[in-house]
């Protein structure tokens, strides 16, 4: 399993523009994931007792630079990729247990330009959700914590076609799930967002 941590000031909502860092990135993609809003605080639990600590279920769009990825992998740690500002839009709400009687059985659904790129089902995970909070509720949740459940098959970065397929300014994704709603952002150019061209570009 791998488990990174997000920064939370990466976090957007529904219609809240992506910016591109063109002087970070070239490969800016995508990632439709479903996530687990936790309701209270715990730890050590069981999966058995992981639905007690269950509020709600959310759309998370894990945006990765995919060159600045595949650096960091090569230590086996990753987070930045992931981590820069705009990169965790999550929506367009939260919806509570009650009205999800089964999280895996949702069709999931990512679009470009209304292009689908990513369409999954979430019965199709490796772990069920219990067995992923029980794993790691060894690191202790607070109420308010956000736990996703990874990505499905259809990013830009693992086609053979992901240079034609990464994001560009002008994109608008559509990260769809089944009983959620549909998480809409734009992604808007480094200049468009701060007014002035992107700083000079990082070599890394």
């Amino acid at each position: 399993w791998i488990v990174f941590f997000q920064n939370v000031d990466a976090i957007i909502g529904p219609d809240e523009a992506v910016v591109y860092p063109e002087h970070l990135t070239d490969e800016l993609d995508y990632e439709l994931e479903l996530a687990v809003v936790i309701k209270k605080a715990g730890k050590w639990f069981s999966p058995e007792e992981a639905p007690d600590y269950i509020g709600g279920y959310v759309i998370f769009n894990d945006i990765t630079a995919r060159d600045i990825q595949r650096r960091e992998m090569r230590s086996g740690v990753f987070s930045f990729c992931k981590a820069i500002e705009t990169f965790c839009p999550l929506g367009p709400w939260i919806v509570t247990p009650d009205e999800i009687p089964d999280p895996h059985d949702l069709a999931m659904e990512l679009r470009v330009n209304g292009e689908p790129r990513q369409t999954s089902h979430s019965g199709r995970m490796s772990v069920t959700i219990p067995e992923i909070l029980s794993h790691y509720s060894a690191l202790g949740y607070s109420a308010g914590d956000v736990v996703s459940t990874g990505t499905v098959s259809g990013v830009a970065g693992f086609s053979p076609d992901a240079a034609s397929l990464y994001l560009e300014p002008g994109d608008v994704m559509e990260a769809e799930i089944e009983r959620i709603g549909v998480l809409r952002n734009p992604v808007i150019s480094w200049e468009e967002a701060h007014g002035e061209p992107a700083p000079a570009r990082v070599q890394w």
